[in-house]
């Protein structure tokens, strides 16, 4: 009876473990930039949706997004407003908000809701077109002259809004304090300069740091993790 007992409870779990892996992957709806861009391409009047907070989407946002998520206090009158049988694009400042907003949306009934892998700093940093409500304070060719008139220069590039960006600046603060002018350090925000963000077509995710030597990239990392010590391993071998 105990044996009984305990194949049904296998047997159970085995099939709790598989709805809940095809509930997973019903809601697994990142897609690349790529396909996201190609499928609003395809859309006549495309449903796109910035998740992001109302400051945010003020100083930039996809053109054609509308701006709201799952924590705003009309959020059901805002997805009633939507097509459930046409496709829903939602992003982020990364993939956290728009991935759970898509995944609501699925879990209420629309047929299709993707959300963009890498976010804003992933269609902005791709050159994608996007709407903004200022000047960047950085253009590309004064981004050029820091880059020829230094030899080392460490650039990060980020977001006031994105935490693990806000993780790096006392990692920065460590190597200014190390190596002096020995290496200039550049910080460009998505709020202050999108346009250089855009205009050099190599951002996917925030924080992506970039070292330059002899106006040559020589290291671009994604992400702030062991920042230090790569740098610190990266200028031993080319110094």
């Amino acid at each position: 009876m105990k044996n009984i007992l305990f194949k049904n409870s296998i047997s159970a779990l085995i099939l709790f473990v598989t709805i809940i892996g095809f509930a997973q992957n019903k809601s697994s709806n990142t897609v690349s930039l790529d396909v996201f861009y190609s499928k609003i391409q395809n859309e006549k009047n495309p449903q796109i949706i910035d998740a992001r907070g109302a400051e945010e989407f003020a100083l930039n946002h996809i053109n054609g997004a509308v701006n709201f998520n799952l924590e705003s206090k009309d959020y059901a009158k805002r997805i009633a407003a939507l097509d459930k049988s046409r496709p829903v694009f939602t992003y982020s400042i990364g993939a956290g908000r728009s991935v759970w907003l898509a995944d609501d949306l699925l879990k209420k009934g629309f047929k299709e809701a993707y959300s963009l892998e890498g976010g804003i700093a992933n269609w902005i940093g791709n050159g994608k077109p996007f709407y903004v409500n200022s000047k960047s304070k950085l253009t590309l060719d004064e981004y050029n002259k820091i880059i020829t008139d230094n030899n080392t220069v460490l650039v990060d590039i980020g977001s006031k809004y994105c935490a693990p960006c806000k993780k790096v600046k006392p990692v920065l603060e460590t190597i200014k304090a190390e190596y002096g002018e020995k290496v200039k350090i550049v910080e460009i925000e998505l709020e202050e300069s999108p346009q250089i963000i855009a205009d050099l077509k190599t951002v996917k995710i925030f924080p992506t740091l970039i070292l330059y030597q002899n106006g040559q990239i020589i290291f671009k990392k994604e992400g702030f993790s062991n920042l230090k010590k790569d740098v610190d391993v990266i200028l031993a071998q080319n110094n």
